[in-house]
């Protein structure tokens, strides 16, 4: 049994009815998102909402407050960010067991937001690149004033560490040991680099594809599911077109823009590639997680198969060859 074969549409419309007390209209329409599960939803009254089921295990209810908590200072600083609907009580996460005919339980942790559209915001001019700088200054001003104890620290000792060890079991026999003894050699190799950093609250996969235009508002962040705690820079590198060294004017305009609100740490931009090198091993384990989910392999094909990890290993070598001679 995966984490959400007990996730059906009327469970979701039930628990979001008890929870917030709305009369919501009866259809659901779900949201691609792989990690969790997403569905738009109506009340009666016309208004729409957003509501999140996250994937049992992977989050704690307390990773998942901060997250939330993390939205509200956000929202408190006039951040331009979508913050979870209390109930009547003020609590923004809520819980609902699901049970099926043989007695087998399963705890679903859900949120529900107001929704929020807008345009993909792509970046060309130069203010474009500047206003994205401006609003991760912000964020990261507001990130440095809370702590967040129990969400993961992007740290190659730590989070990657963690990624190897929940891979290698799952490494085809022929390529593990020469899968595991790269990876552990390339994390030694690029440990020390990280050291000695500022790390504070950060989004952690601030791609173009989480940050919205919306017409006469402006920029809109969403989506702090993988909220960390890390360096800067990780929220910064994943907005570049390419590699660094193909992007110098783009970056340079980011940390314009940042500097307008904060200093920047300048010495962490070595780390780009070694974070990409992180993202790539953070990537598959993130699909390990759901490889049992009722689809997975329709949208995966191949998927842990002996050509699987050899195209994964090349990817690898090829990052340490091209991008970590800064390190």
């Amino acid at each position: 049994m995966s984490g959400f074969d007990l996730l059906t549409p009327e469970l979701v419309l039930q628990a979001v009815t008890q929870a917030w007390g709305f009369s919501l209209e009866s259809s659901l329409s779900p949201f691609p998102s792989y990690i969790n599960r997403v569905y738009g939803l109506r009340d009666d009254d016309g208004r729409e909402y957003v509501t999140k089921f996250y994937r049992p295990g992977r989050w704690s209810y307390e990773a998942i407050l901060e997250e939330h908590r993390f939205l509200e200072d956000c929202r408190e600083a006039e951040l331009p960010v979508v913050v979870p609907v209390p109930d009547e009580e003020g609590y923004t996460l809520q819980d609902v067991i699901a049970v099926d005919d043989e007695g087998n339980e399963e705890e679903y942790l859900f949120a529900l937001f107001p929704k929020r559209g807008g345009r993909n915001f792509d970046a060309e001019g130069e203010e474009e690149w500047l206003r994205l700088g401006r609003l991760l200054g912000r964020l990261h001003q507001v990130a440095g004033e809370r702590e967040a104890e129990h969400r993961l620290v992007l740290h190659p000792q730590e989070t990657t560490m963690s990624h190897i060890r929940e891979l290698s079991d799952l490494v085809h026999p022929d390529l593990r040991v020469e899968f595991e003894d790269f990876c552990l050699e390339a994390v030694e190799r690029i440990s020390p680099a990280f050291e000695g950093l500022d790390y504070h609250r950060i989004h952690g996969d601030c791609h173009r594809g989480n940050i919205l235009d919306r017409p006469g508002e402006g920029l809109l962040l969403i989506d702090f599911d993988d909220m960390a705690v890390g360096p800067a820079v990780q929220d910064l590198w994943l907005l570049l077109p390419g590699r660094r060294d193909e992007c110098s004017r783009e970056l340079n305009l980011l940390v314009e823009g940042y500097e307008e609100f904060l200093s920047f740490p300048r010495r962490s931009l070595d780390l780009i590639e070694a974070l990409r090198f992180m993202r790539i091993l953070h990537y598959s384990a993130w699909c390990t997680r759901q490889r049992k989910d009722a689809g997975f392999f329709k949208h995966f094909p191949g998927w842990g198969s002996k050509a699987y990890w050899t195209k994964e290993l090349e990817d690898l070598k090829d990052q340490v060859r091209l991008g970590l001679s800064a390190v």
